[in-house]
């Protein structure tokens, strides 16, 4: 703390610069007439030793965080070990109020916290750089990741042999940290690096995520060995297709749409790899009908233009409509979705069901989007009680949500309670608001519908 005010009162020092220039500089880096006080160099030379104390700062109390997460984490456990939790549920939902105080998401407020946990107990020097500012987060994060497969004891020892709070790393990129961490690791405990990239393989995926201009990213994470053959193959399949040539046609495509194009085929099995779909697209019938500009949003991508809507839908006169794209015939099918005048929301419906029938959960997933725990944007893949059944709450769509998989188990913990908040008290939004164990409470609102444009005062 002595060294964070230190910091502040250096900063506070040379601020002075800022207040001349308010005074009168119009320009940056221009000199005050007739004062002769500041020279141009001057300035800058300040500006610059401005920015190296604030980062300074910024790592200093990112270290400082990681020591409250880890105590804040010790006094959980302690409080839940005098209420009776048994010892293998302690400590559940403590990386999920970490990452609502940072504003983050839970699954990174769960790496922040194991992150304070390896600085704390097990890298003393790593924490050390980071306080004094000679690392900032994501470089000790760095170190962290690449010892994260060694016991405690060589994790210590790889900490004291890198000795980062020495100087080490200064003038050093991200590479050449990562090539220092894996080396002393290697050197440490070879077998456990050797079996972390065996137990990689279990980690393959695939993924996808939004692009601009209504583009996805396709990201498939594979052994290496079958990511190079996946690459080659359409690699060949391209040189193939452009050297038996498509110039009669005046259009020759480039060799990456060629690759992307055989992968959709190859995948799908089918040209164009879709012979039809069933389209969740939220708009209104201004942009559908009468040419109107208001965006649509297509579900699990986001905002897209309404012109694109009205190519993929057609005239949308009927329940199913056809489009044609470049390849195949498409059919879309069209499901009118309609929203109150005043508010923007989805009208409602009831069920007396225990379980959400699938009418009202694809009401509900079109109405959040994404998971509704504040911060926390990842897909949804649970559709639950705000007010749990057993409480009391009704199946209908004020009192459901959608959460992903870890924030819908982390509100179920002891301590932790959801309701929704009164429509008309948020503009007709729904909202959510979620409180802590420790009394801290959180709101979340439904992202506005298309076509809905708020009153302003």
């Amino acid at each position: 703390m002595e060294q964070i005010r230190e910091r502040q009162t250096k900063t506070a020092v040379s601020a002075a610069p800022f207040r001349a220039i308010s005074r009168g500089v119009s320009q940056p880096g221009e000199v005050p007439v007739g004062t002769g006080a500041v020279e141009a160099s001057s300035v800058s030379g300040d500006l610059i030793e401005q920015l190296r104390v604030l980062e300074e700062m910024k790592s200093a109390i990112t270290a400082l965080q990681a020591r409250v997460a880890v105590a804040f984490d010790l006094a959980q456990r302690a409080e839940q070990a005098e209420a009776g939790v048994p010892v293998s549920e302690r400590g559940r939902g403590v990386g999920a109020q970490v990452a609502l105080a940072r504003r983050e998401s839970q699954n990174r407020g769960s790496r922040l916290m194991g992150l304070a946990k390896a600085l704390v107990m097990e890298m003393p020097r790593t924490l050390a750089a980071l306080k004094s500012g000679q690392l900032n987060e994501w470089r000790a994060t760095l170190l962290v990741k690449e010892t994260a497969c060694l016991s405690v004891e060589d994790r210590c020892a790889v900490d004291e042999e890198l000795a980062p709070d020495t100087g080490t790393f200064d003038g050093k990129g991200d590479k050449a940290i990562v090539a220092a961490a894996k080396a002393a690791a290697y050197r440490r405990d070879p077998r456990s690096v050797v079996g972390r990239a065996s137990r990689a393989a279990a980690e393959r995926m695939v993924s996808l995520r939004p692009a601009p201009d209504t583009m996805t990213y396709l990201t498939a994470l594979l052994p290496v060995t079958q990511g190079v053959a996946v690459y080659a193959a359409l690699c060949q399949a391209a040189d193939s297709a452009r050297s038996s040539g498509n110039a009669g046609s005046g259009v020759v495509p480039t060799r990456g749409q060629v690759m992307a194009d055989t992968l959709v085929e190859r995948v799908t099995g089918t040209p164009g790899g879709i012979s039809g779909i069933n389209l969740d697209l939220v708009m209104t019938d201004r942009p559908l009908f009468q040419g109107d500009s208001e965006p649509a949003r297509l579900k699990g991508y986001g905002i897209v233009p309404a012109e694109w809507a009205r190519e993929i839908v057609g005239s949308g006169r009927t329940g199913q409509v056809h489009a044609t794209t470049p390849d195949a015939e498409l059919t879309v099918w069209l499901r009118r979705l309609y929203t109150a005048p005043a508010t923007g929301e989805l009208l409602s419906m009831d069920s007396k069901a225990r379980l959400f029938p699938t009418r009202l959960r694809r009401f509900i997933e079109i109405r959040d989007d994404t998971c509704r725990m504040p911060y926390c944007d990842a897909p949804i893949r649970h559709i639950d009680h705000v007010v749990p059944w057993r409480s009391g709450g009704k199946t209908n769509l004020a009192n459901g949500a959608g959460l992903c998989e870890a924030c819908n188990h982390t509100k179920e913990n002891p301590g932790w309670t959801s309701k929704t908040v009164h429509a008309d008290v948020h503009g007709g939004t729904h909202t959510l608001e979620i409180s802590t164990p420790t009394g801290h409470s959180y709101q979340s609102k439904a992202p506005p519908l298309p076509g809905h444009r708020p009153s302003r005062t």
